[in-house]
């Protein structure tokens, strides 16, 4: 299984389409929110499961708030990560992913790629493909494939 993980887009779609092309065929994209109104277009383009979170821009969206799912055998939590105050680290999201008995969790909104790996649990925010924040400013994404994981 080839799982595409994407945050941050804020409608601005360029890059997006060209990771679909450049790690295509997929078997699922996870976005960890604010697609700001996109959500059918993300989906569209992807041509396979979506699984997406609402972020802190998505305003009168539907979107679920988090999602708790298993994939290849991993608990996996998908969250934005603005209601546990990741912009000020990420030991409350961490701790509630322990407290949740997930392995992995997938969170967004800082629009800095970390994979951070402790004590049983896997932290992965892919980053921005449209706004990055870290040094460089590269845009980033995230790939797991068959429970492994890689980041770009």
């Amino acid at each position: 299984m080839k799982i595409l993980i994407v945050s941050d887009t804020h409608r601005k779609h360029e890059n997006y389409l060209k990771v679909l092309e450049k790690e295509a065929p997929l078997d699922m994209v996870i976005h960890c929110g604010d697609a700001e109104g996109a959500e059918y277009l993300i989906g569209e383009a992807a041509g396979c499961p979506l699984h997406i979170v609402l972020g802190n821009n998505d305003f009168f969206s539907d979107l679920p708030r988090e999602i708790e799912t298993e994939i290849c055998g991993k608990k996996i939590w998908i969250t934005h990560g603005h209601n546990y105050y990741i912009s000020m680290g990420s030991e409350m999201l961490k701790q509630e992913a322990k407290s949740r008995g997930m392995d992995i969790v997938l969170y967004g909104h800082t629009h800095r790629p970390v994979v951070d790996v402790e004590e049983g649990l896997t932290a992965v925010n892919p980053g921005s493909l449209s706004y990055p924040r870290q040094e460089g400013r590269r845009p980033s994404y995230a790939v797991m494939e068959g429970g492994r994981r890689r980041k770009f």
